[in-house]
């Protein structure tokens, strides 16, 4: 049958149409969004240029009339960020950034040499500190300072000794061993507090060499029946006393008396600001479990924000908290590693290898959650999937160079606020820890320059950072193995 020229064209039309590629509705498909709000964000960043520490004095007195909790067993401290306890005199927000970048890379570098030694069954003792002359001028330089776990970057207020003397110690989930400085100094770094003097205190106590304290630690020596310890970083800093017990108090929520503490003498290294370091991981020597802590807690305020919140103990875990199994590597009891299942931008789960973020049977991968980290590291491959799929969702948005260690940014200098994709973590049991905006977005400059607050890890081991757990109660139910993510609980 002959066809008719108006049916042959018709015909010929739909054929044509069925060859051509599909249309573009699949990059235009609706994606899961949040907004980040710009002006906010730059407001902040000016502002915490020009905060002044002495603001906090007035605060100092209300940190030790803290309301007791309901329970007798729980204890409570005030945390602040780095910012409102030290005045570094930075010029412009770009350089307070590079500052804490600096002491990020370091930091996550002395966190790799720490587990790298565990699995190789490298003893602490084995090594030496790296001998380096500190000039005074680097005490107040940050971006040089190569600073690892004892730069900090959240410090509490915490009372040594009875009468109790208040001191702001670095807050560290990275380490056990606490110790603060201690008169009479051989080399002792510069802090804001009078430097601890064990002569005024009536509850200062020497422990033996034979003591069970002592042999738990991982470098010790023994001085006149005295146990000496000492604690190495990984940029070669360190602290070298004795190691005694003392009175620690938390506010007027309470105090525990005979906890285990290093009295440095020797503390060498640009720990800058704080008079010693409070270990909260996992091994037998932090204060969490000296104390016989069932659970801790913190709340993380934004650093640029001037603002503080609290270190519980032994409170109970908020009812809404996104949980996850907490893990332990048989090779290192310091590190909190979650089971982490997944991450997802805009609402879709990124391609990763289900292994990437388990612990192998070596000790080595896995994912922790660490205070003392800024920007979360993840995996490289897991990284550059993360990374590639926020740009696929991002490409509306004008990109800007690469900074410091981020090489994804934008130039949104022009916006007072923009939605962008969402990013999500995961845990086994559908659970989905959902990240503000601004957790992952943050300025790089006052000029509007925004990075993806995300880095490539060195090794296989992945952690998240305090700047996504910014504004997130982060709760260690040690006594049920769980970590709760409870947003908006500061």
């Amino acid at each position: 049958m002959a066809l008719n020229p108006p049916f042959l064209a018709l015909t010929l039309s739909l054929c044509i149409i069925s060859l051509l590629p599909p249309t573009t509705s699949s990059r235009t498909t609706p994606f899961s969004t949040t907004v980040l709000d710009i002006s906010s964000s730059l407001y902040q960043a000016q502002q915490v240029l020009s905060f002044n520490p002495e603001f906090l004095e007035s605060s100092q007195q209300q940190e030790t009339q803290l309301t007791s909790t309901s329970s007798s067993s729980s204890f409570s401290l005030h945390l602040h960020p780095r910012e409102t306890i030290l005045n570094e005199n930075h010029h412009d927000y770009k350089n307070l950034v590079l500052a804490r970048l600096a002491r990020d890379s370091a930091r996550v570098n002395s966190l790799t040499m720490k587990l790298q030694l565990a699995l190789n069954n490298v003893s602490k003792s084995d090594l030496h500190p790296t001998q380096t002359e500190i000039l005074p001028e680097d005490l107040s330089t940050p971006v040089s300072s190569g600073t690892g776990q004892g730069s900090g970057e959240y410090f509490s207020r915490v009372g040594v000794g009875q009468p109790a003397k208040q001191f702001y110690m670095v807050l560290d989930t990275g380490s056990d061993v606490n110790w603060l400085q201690c008169k009479p100094c051989s080399d002792c770094y510069q802090q804001s507090d009078p430097i601890y003097d064990p002569t005024v205190s009536s509850t200062y106590g020497p422990l033996t060499c034979e003591a069970q304290q002592c042999q738990a630690l991982e470098v010790s020596a023994c001085r006149d029946g005295r146990c000496l310890y000492q604690v190495a970083y990984g940029d070669g800093s360190f602290t070298v006393g004795e190691y005694v017990t003392e009175t620690v108090s938390f506010g007027a929520s309470g105090s525990i008396n005979r906890v285990a503490i290093g009295c440095g003498h020797d503390n060498e290294g640009l720990f800058v600001g704080a008079a010693g370091l409070l270990g909260l991981g996992g091994g037998p020597l932090s204060l969490t479990s000296q104390i016989k802590a069932s659970s801790f807690s913190y709340c993380l305020v934004d650093r640029d924000s001037g603002k503080s919140s609290t270190l519980e103990f032994n409170s109970p875990r908020p009812g809404d908290s996104v949980t996850a199994p907490l893990l332990k590597n048989q090779k290192l009891d310091t590190f909190y590693y979650v089971e982490l299942t997944g991450v997802s931008v805009g609402g879709e789960m990124v391609s990763i290898p289900p292994e990437t973020f388990a612990v192998g049977q070596s000790g080595s991968g896995g994912i922790i959650v660490d205070s003392g980290t800024a920007i979360t590291r993840l995996q490289t491959q897991a990284y550059n999937s993360v990374r590639d799929s926020f740009k696929r969702l991002t490409q509306n948005l004008r990109p800007a160079e690469g900074f410091a260690l981020f090489d994804t940014c934008y130039d949104f200098s022009s916006l007072q606020s923009v939605r962008v994709p969402t990013v999500s973590f995961h845990f086994s049991g559908d659970k989905t820890w959902s990240l503000p905006a601004k957790n992952y977005l943050i300025p790089v400059d006052n000029a509007g320059t925004f990075c993806f607050a995300f880095a490539p890890s060195s090794s296989a081991l992945s952690i998240i950072g305090n700047v996504q757990q910014q504004g997130t109660r982060v709760c260690f139910d040690l006594a049920n193995s769980l970590v709760g993510f409870s947003p908006n609980k500061c």
